[in-house]
Order: structure tokens, then C-alpha cells, then sequence
């Protein structure tokens, strides 16, 4: 495979450039960068970098915040968290870990030594290790000389394909290209200790997700276990309801502390859904649905709807509001479906698109009143309003099932796919002991 060094950023080139904040701020300067493997042969995931602040302790910032790496600087969005850097066990760092450790190439004979190694966007905030750079090791003489220098693709290099034995890092990078939910079925059939062995390894945005996919009781124990900061990060990259349905659940105590240690924004999020019956419109919903103003395009609207952090209910649904455009927003105009955006030219206004037929849910809608509305209206997302008429969230589907189905369905439902599938289980858990 021919190396792409024209669309590769080679990690020496960013090392000590200034991290800028959206206001152009300095953060503080780039000292590493975090990535972790995967398995079946695939390149290893970057992850983000390890930034040094002006306090001089070393902070991560993950991929997605990165919106601009160039040769003078890399540019971010998003807080900075200011926490200390502490790597975990499936982390590796590429300057520590992998500059001048000696491996060998697969496609010719003799050791080579790293001095380099490049990573690229694959699409947007996903980027992974790309080609790495080495310079053959030469046996000395009465005649010294460098050895040749040669950029590879990261599959030529032996060092990033070995196999370890089975274990927690192997296992990490396995579930690494699992659904949430086969992760959630693996996390389910471990022992307490050993779930809580591979929670604490897992990244935050996968134990995140696996977490929703739990049963609640397990939910709970896994949240208790992990450090107070730990389960505080977690929380914040599960969606809003979710976690609100899991703090719920806490001791009033630790789910203060919890709720204290999170970013502000998303503690006052979930705060609010606290607020609310847990069987009602306005306890099921997400406050952050697909919110735009009145004079949005067609354009403006498929090109939010094409946001991969959207869940796919959400994205079918988009919401006309007033300023302001964060829930709760100004006074709610109405909605617009999916497929009448792809019926529409671009330059289209989307308040010009309206379901004149569907009637908002308001917050206190029971459960069977939330049902019979999705039956009714052939819905899989919903809007919320408060007395004000102000947009304040959206029920999907899944929220509504989660609240249909029996309590224990998702333990049943874990239970039964390991009974389907045992080899598979195996295979992924035999280092378990």
C-alpha cells in the first residue's frame, strides 16, 4: 500500500505546538498523543491528545473538541477539562510508548527503529494511526553509517500486530468494534470483579453507551464502584435521559456528589429531567432535540440531520423554534419531518414545511397517553412543550419502549442472546479466570 503522507499528520510536526480554544486562547501546548488498539488487524483508534497547561500539569483533550491541526497550531471547541491526565490500561502514548522502540518490518528481513509515526482523519473527529516512520538499524563497523529511513503503512510493522495473550488490554481493544450492546452483553455475563475490572479500562464514551444498555440494577453498581471524577465523566457522555434514569436510581447523597462533579451544563440538564413523574412525556424525553430557527433552509436542516452524533430517531424529526434555540427555547412553531426535507429544493425555508396535524405532547402526558400519541400520529420522535408553548424536549420511540417493556427486559434480553451465542461469548471473554 502506498504511504498517504500528503493527508497524514505526523505527530513529531504537532509535538509542542499551541492548543488554541474557540476564542483563540492558548490551553496550552501538545506533549503527546493518546491512542488504543483494536482488534482484527485494524489501525489503532487516536483517541486525543495530551496537552501541557499553563500550570504545568498535563491535560487530554479528546478528538472530537479538535477542529484544526495545521503546522502552526491545533484549534479546539468545547470546555477544557483542567483535570489531570492519568492513562488507562488499553492507553497507549505514541511518544513515549513508540518512538525509538526497535521493531521489525514484515516485508523485509532485520530490525527497524520508530522515529515518527502519523495519524489521519478517517472522517470527521476519527482519526487513527496511518504510517509510521524507520530508520534501519545497521550493525556497527569500522564504517558507521545511518541506516536507510523508510515510511510504511502501520500494517507493515510487526510491533503494532502482535498478539498478546488474552486479557484485559486484548479484550478492551475487542470491544472496541462491538455494538453497545454486545459490549453490554459481555460486561453482563462477567463476575462483579471483573466487570468492574474492564469498566474502569474502558473508555468513557463506550462504557457510556454499553451502561444504557444494561439492566438498571446493574447500572447502579457499576456506578458506584467507579471514582467519583470517573463516574462524573461517564455520566456526561450518556444521553441526558439515561443518565437522569440512572442518578435517579443513586443514593441522594452520591447522586449530589455525582451531579456536583459534572460539567454544568449537563448537571443542569439532567437536573431538569429529574424534575418531572419518570412515566411521563417530560421524565422519557431528551432535552436536546433537533432545534432551528424560522428562517433555516432545507439546506441548513439535511445538513444537521447528517450529524453522526444524532441517534436516528432524533435525526428524522426537526423542530421550528423561537430564539433561543436551546431547550427550554422561545415559543415552539412546529415541526417538520425527515422525508418532506427530501421532497424539498435546498433554498426552502423549513417553517415553510410544517405538519399543520401534529399536536405537541406537553410534559405531564402519562405513559399511555404518550403511547397512543406515537400509535396515532406513526411517530417515532415526539415534541414536548411546557405551559409556556416552549419546545423543553422530545420523546423517541425507544425512550417509550424502555418504559413499555417489563422492567427485567434488558437482563432477559442480555441473558438470552449469550444463551444463542456461547461461542462467541467465549471467544471475546477466555481470558476472563
Amino acid at each position: 500500500m502506498a504511504p498517504s503522507s500528503a493527508t497524514s499528520v505526523f505527530i513529531s510536526r504537532i509535538r509542542g505546538l499551541p492548543v488554541l480554544d474557540g476564542a483563540g486562547d492558548q490551553a496550552g501546548k501538545v506533549r503527546d498523543v493518546v491512542i488504543q488498539r483494536r482488534a482484527a488487524g485494524r489501525p489503532p483508534r487516536v483517541k486525543g491528545l495530551v496537552v501541557e497547561s499553563f500550570a504545568k500539569h498535563r491535560i487530554f483533550v479528546p478528538m472530537a473538541w479538535i477542529t484544526r491541526v495545521d503546522a502552526v497550531q491545533v484549534v479546539i471547541t468545547g470546555p477544557v477539562n483542567t483535570r489531570r491526565f492519568e492513562r488507562r490500561e488499553s492507553e497507549m502514548l505514541v511518544i513515549d510508548d513508540l518512538f525509538d522502540l526497535t521493531v521489525q518490518r514484515l516485508d523485509q528481513p532485520g530490525p527497524a527503529v520508530i522515529f515518527d509515526v502519523a495519524m489521519r482523519s478517517v472522517r470527521s473527529h476519527d482519526w487513527v494511526l496511518s504510517e509510521v516512520a524507520l530508520r534501519e538499524v545497521v550493525k556497527a563497523s569500522r564504517f558507521a553509517r545511518r541506516g536507510h529511513t523508510a515510511i510504511v503503512d502501520w500494517s507493515e510493522v510487526d510491533m503494532l500486530r502482535v498478539e498478546h495473550a488474552q486479557g484485559t488490554e486484548q479484550l478492551i481493544a475487542a470491544m472496541e468494534d462491538m455494538k453497545p450492546a454486545d459490549v453490554a452483553r459481555e460486561l453482563h455475563d462477567m463476575s462483579p470483579e471483573r466487570r468492574t475490572e474492564i469498566a474502569s479500562a474502558l473508555d468513557d464514551g463506550r462504557l457510556a453507551d454499553a451502561l444504557e444498555e444494561l439492566p438498571e440494577d446493574e447500572q447502579v453498581a457499576l456506578i458506584t464502584v467507579l471514582d467519583t471524577d470517573r463516574a462524573a465523566d461517564v455520566l456526561e457522555e450518556m444521553d441526558r435521559d439515561d443518565a437522569a434514569d440512572l442518578i435517579a436510581e443513586l443514593a441522594p447523597e452520591l447522586a449530589e456528589i455525582l451531579l456536583a462533579r459534572m460539567e454544568p451544563e449537563d448537571a443542569k440538564d439532567v437536573r431538569r429531567l429529574l424534575n418531572y413523574a419518570e412515566f411521563t412525556a417530560g421524565g422519557m424525553m431528551t432535552p436536546e432535540p433537533l432545534v432551528l430557527p424560522p428562517d433555516a433552509t432545507v439546506a441548513e436542516a439535511l445538513a444537521r440531520v447528517r450529524d453522526a452524533e444524532l441517534t436516528p430517531a432524533l435525526a428524522c424529526m426537526v423542530y421550528v423554534c423561537r430564539s433561543p434555540l436551546e431547550t427550554p427555547t422561545g415559543r415552539f412553531i412546529g415541526a417538520v419531518h425527515f422525508q418532506r426535507l427530501l421532497r424539498e429544493p435546498p433554498s426552502t425555508l423549513v417553517s415553510s414545511l410544517l405538519d399543520s396535524d401534529l399536536e405537541p405532547l406537553t410534559a405531564a402526558a402519562n405513559l399511555h397517553e404518550v403511547s397512543r400519541y406515537f400509535a396515532t400520529y406513526n411517530l417515532v420522535n415526539a415534541p414536548v412543550i411546557d405551559a409556556e408553548h416552549r419546545l423543553i424536549g422530545a420523546v423517541t420511540v425507544d425512550d417509550v419502549l424502555d418504559h413499555v417493556l417489563p422492567e427485567d427486559w434488558r437482563g432477559t434480553q442480555l441473558d438470552s442472546q449469550s444463551a444463542v451465542s456461547p461461542a462467541a461469548g467465549r471467544e471475546v471473554s477466555r481470558g476472563q479466570g
